[in-house]
C-alpha cells in the first residue's frame, strides 16, 4: 500500500484511537483530577498523533525522525501516567488494560520506525 498521507500510517491511526480511549478513560476519573492527571494524560495522548503528522509533513527525514522521537517521548510519558494511576487506590475501578496494550503497540511501532529511518540516513 502506498502512503500518500500521514493519515495512511497505521501508527497514526492507532494513536488517534488511543486519544479517544484516553478521553473515555479520563471521563471516569474523579472530578478532583480534572486539572491533574486527566489533563496531563489527554495532552500527552494528543501529542502522539500530532507529532507523527507534523513530522511527516516536514518533508525532511531528519526532522521526521525528530518528531517521531517526540511522539515516542509523549507515549512514554503517557505510559508513566497510566502506571501512576494504577498505583493509586482511587483509580482502582478503572480498567487500563486495553489502553495499556494499545499504547505498548504504539510504543513498539514508533521505536521500529525510528530505528529504520535512522538506518536510512
Amino acid at each position: 500500500m502506498k502512503i500518500n498521507s500521514y493519515k495512511d500510517l497505521i501508527v497514526w491511526q492507532k494513536a488517534m484511537e488511543l486519544v479517544k480511549t484516553i478521553y473515555f478513560l479520563t471521563d471516569q476519573f474523579p472530578k478532583d483530577e480534572l486539572y491533574g492527571l486527566a489533563s496531563q494524560m489527554q495532552r500527552a495522548a494528543v501529542a502522539i498523533p500530532s507529532n507523527i503528522a507534523e513530522g511527516y509533513l516536514r518533508g525532511h527525514q531528519k526532522e521526521y525522525v525528530q518528531f517521531l522521537s517526540i511522539a515516542l517521548g509523549s507515549a512514554a510519558e503517557l505510559e508513566t501516567q497510566i502506571l501512576i494511576c494504577k498505583s493509586i487506590p482511587k483509580f482502582n475501578k478503572i480498567n487500563f488494560n486495553n489502553t495499556q496494550s494499545l499504547l505498548t503497540e504504539i510504543l513498539k511501532m514508533l521505536y521500529v520506525i525510528i530505528e529504520r529511518m535512522k538506518g536510512r540516513a
